[in-house]
């Protein structure tokens, strides 16, 4: 599954791959030649963590060049690049300020050299935020007397909900909250590019900020279109009602993202569950928000909406926005589902309805496709935001042998639930009734009864028929499970390729226990493995290329892993990006907390088990940006263009019009390691292998937190966004 099924994409056969003997390719002068050279004429490849195949070292060789190796805290990028810094966070920003862990970026051009940035900002690390935040923002939290709390309230955290109103820790957590929440959402930052050819910011009256609480005290709520608004236009219902009818305070949670042919974008709501409560009754009425408690740990925030009143079921939304209209606060399209939202690509041809693709980021999430009932005139009319009020969401079934079908999520889909001996894990989520929520299934016997119980997903809701829909799209993830969509592996970016299909990043195949996982006959690893950590890139081809089709097929087309493992020598593939060439980039989501981390020659822990594939993750270095090219002699590799500073992810690849320009988000630089202090470093032992399977010991020298982006010595970190460049200008995709 290496290189010859990535050269399906695009419609490149596997005939067109120079070989697949590494050892063949490097002893003919002339194949070895032409692959030097056509990388050559891209860049020259970053030296990377471990050793790669395109590379051409003997064994030897590999050992050498790799048994030491030196992390830096920087964007390393190849001989010839650099970047220019854009913003970063605590920048003003119209109404607001930058926002915290910059994600997707969209682009949409106003002339020929202008254009409006539109930036998600995904959540909160807690440690390097706060240790920044009194420097950044100006003032200081009240976290000392929450931080005493949260260790009396123990693991379970603190039950805000019993504090009475007047209590001052009450008010603590409030204005923790509410700065947490003020630096989430949605920025519109306007570029130009100058005399030089360099991007660079340009304030214009379009700029502003769309945070997690706009709405609250300044009456820029976000909008709300489709089945979803009539729960939350109900005047009775059996759970939490916010009294906002179907205005909704905020967004949050916002990572991947997609730009539309009519000048908007796409916002996706991926992890609001650590804001708000998740589940809901079975009239699509949130569970009130007390039974969220407030936690703090290095990383993150949880409860942060909760403690402030929002509704639950208002979030976990694609939110679409127009840059290039100053009183567009965004709109939350609810036909488009409820879930964890990751990605969009959006499949817009004249004449047929519109397509949109996206995945829900859980371990078990599920691809969906929404379809409208309206077909598309002119791909670049603003009037086809209209499209997204009326259709039907649907949730892929993927099947072993390489065919698929759309599973409508309506009331009259029969209920067939996904039987957890086929996940990963051997548990699945199913709507719990009648006491709303969700229960846990670890037995066939119990999903197939479910099954014998509730004849349709109607059933499993209540309602008028246009109620029991909303109630379905609420509860998207749920709803297909119960339907049999197929659980997949972290599902975090769509991206539409030139000939109309559907490439998937799959990030990850393990499993947890609150979750599930994916199912065990579709993902497999290289080597037969099920869980497998290290993900896939996987291509849909809809039948007869129809954005409508109700059958498809599907092919994992590149595998992340080792090398001599059957890999292409990255893992955890998130954002997929085409470059104007036609070429896909991508970049990795490791955890920080994996990264750079001592690896024992016997890759076994202190009890002897082998080590699992999540903490062997640590030889890969850190999060990194790839270039996958399509077409040449280098068609079907992977080649490592650039690593990101301590513990970041590179996230949002866009590239602009030029052609010569790159933008690119640097999220959460010390995101567990904090500042860095003194300049301090660390060396570690990780066991890493030859392309050919020999192990050997490496020597890593690794910054211990981060600097990023001042690079001095002390400096707190702070995510920002940059555009990367060569230094003489010239295009390079």
């Amino acid at each position: 599954m290496k290189r010859r099924n990535f050269l399906g994409l695009l419609g490149l056969g596997a005939g067109s791959a120079v070989a697949l003997d590494w050892q063949k390719v490097w002893a003919n002068p002339g194949t070895a030649s032409a692959l030097r050279q056509a990388i050559a004429a891209k860049f020259q490849p970053i030296p990377f963590a471990i050793p790669l195949d395109f590379e051409g070292a003997s064994i030897a060789e590999q050992i050498a060049s790799h048994c030491t190796f030196t992390v830096q805290d920087n964007l390393v990028l190849p001989e010839g690049f650099t970047y220019d810094l854009l913003a970063v966070w605590g920048d003003r920003l119209g109404n607001g300020h930058v926002g915290y862990n910059n994600d997707y970026l969209g682009f949409v051009a106003t002339d020929r050299d202008r254009g409006d940035l539109v930036v998600n900002f995904e959540y909160v690390c807690a440690k390097p935020w706060l240790e920044a935040y009194e420097t950044v923002m100006g003032r200081s939290l009240p976290i000392e007397p929450v931080t005493r709390a949260l260790a009396q309230a123990g693991g379970q955290g603190l039950d805000w909900g019993q504090l009475a109103p007047a209590d001052p820790l009450r008010e603590a957590l409030r204005q923790i909250a509410t700065a947490a929440l003020e630096d989430l959402g949605i920025g519109v930052i306007s570029i130009q590019r100058d005399r030089t050819g360099r991007w660079r910011r340009q304030p214009s009256r379009r700029e502003r900020r769309v945070t997690g609480l706009s709405g609250l005290t300044d009456g820029h709520y976000l909008q709300a279109t489709g089945p979803a608004t009539a729960i939350f236009r109900k005047a009775t219902m059996r759970g939490y009602n916010d009294q906002l009818g179907d205005r909704i305070i905020g967004t949050f949670a916002n990572c991947a993202g997609g730009t539309s042919p009519w000048g908007t974008v796409f916002s996706a709501e991926e992890n609001f569950q650590d804001v708000v409560v998740e589940p809901v009754h079975a009239d699509g009425s949130s569970f009130a928000p007390e039974t969220l408690r407030f936690k703090m740990d290095t990383d993150d925030f949880i409860g942060c909406g909760s403690l402030l009143g929002l509704a639950g079921n208002k979030y976990g939304w694609m939110v679409e926005i127009d840059p290039k209209n100053p009183q567009d606060y965004g709109t939350k399209h609810t036909w488009l589902g409820r879930f964890r939202h990751e990605a969009v690509a959006l499949r817009v041809v004249p004449d047929r309805p519109l397509a949109i693709y996206s995945g829900c980021d859980r371990r078990g999430g599920h691809i969906y496709k929404f379809v409208s009932q309206g077909r598309v005139r002119n791909p670049q009319d603003k009037r086809n935001s209209q499209l997204l009020q009326e259709g039907m969401l649907y949730a892929a079934q993927f099947d072993p042998d390489g065919t698929g079908r759309w599973i409508p999520l309506a009331p009259d889909t029969p209920v067939d639930p996904v039987l957890p001996s086929h996940c990963v894990g051997g548990m699945v989520t199913l709507p719990q009734r009648p006491a709303g929520g969700i229960t846990w299934v670890r037995d066939d016997a119990v999903a197939l009864a479910f099954k014998a119980k509730f004849a349709t997903l109607g059933d499993l809701y209540e309602g008028t028929p246009a109620e029991r829909q909303g109630a379905i799209l609420i509860d998207a993830h749920f709803a297909a499970n119960a339907a049999g969509a197929t659980c997949t592996a972290r599902p975090e970016d769509t991206e539409l390729a030139a000939d109309g299909s559907v490439l998937i990043a799959f990030t990850s195949g393990s499993t947890n226990s609150l979750d599930g996982g994916p199912d065990r006959r579709v993902f497999v690893g290289p080597q037969g493995e099920g869980a497998y950590e290290y993900g896939w890139v996987a291509r849909l081809v809809e039948t007869d290329q129809d954005p409508a089709a109700l059958t498809f097929r599907w092919q994992l087309i590149a595998t992340g892993g080792e090398p001599a493992a059957g890999g292409l020598g990255f893992a955890n593939p998130d954002n997929l990006a085409f470059d104007p060439g036609g070429d896909l980039w991508m970049v990795t989501d490791m955890s920080g907390d994996k990264q750079n981390r001592p690896v024992p020659a016997d890759r076994r822990d202190s009890q002897g088990q082998p080590l699992s594939q999540s903490n062997l993750r640590a030889i890969y270095g850190n999060n990194s940006l790839w270039w996958l090219p399509t077409r040449g002699p280098a068609a079907g590799l992977a080649i490592p263009f650039a690593y990101g500073p301590m513990e970041t992810e590179l996230t949002g690849p866009c590239f602009l019009p030029d052609r010569a320009t790159l933008l690119i988000s640097v999220q959460h630089p010390g995101e567990f390691g904090g500042t860095r202090r003194q300049d301090a470093t660390q060396v570690v032992e990780l066991a890493v292998m030859a392309t050919d399977g020999t192990p050997f010991m490496q020597r890593r020298t690794v910054p211990i937190g981060s600097n990023w982006p001042e690079g001095h010595r002390n400096r707190p970190p702070r995510p920002g966004i940059v555009a990367i460049r060569r230094e003489d200008l010239q295009p390079f995709c």
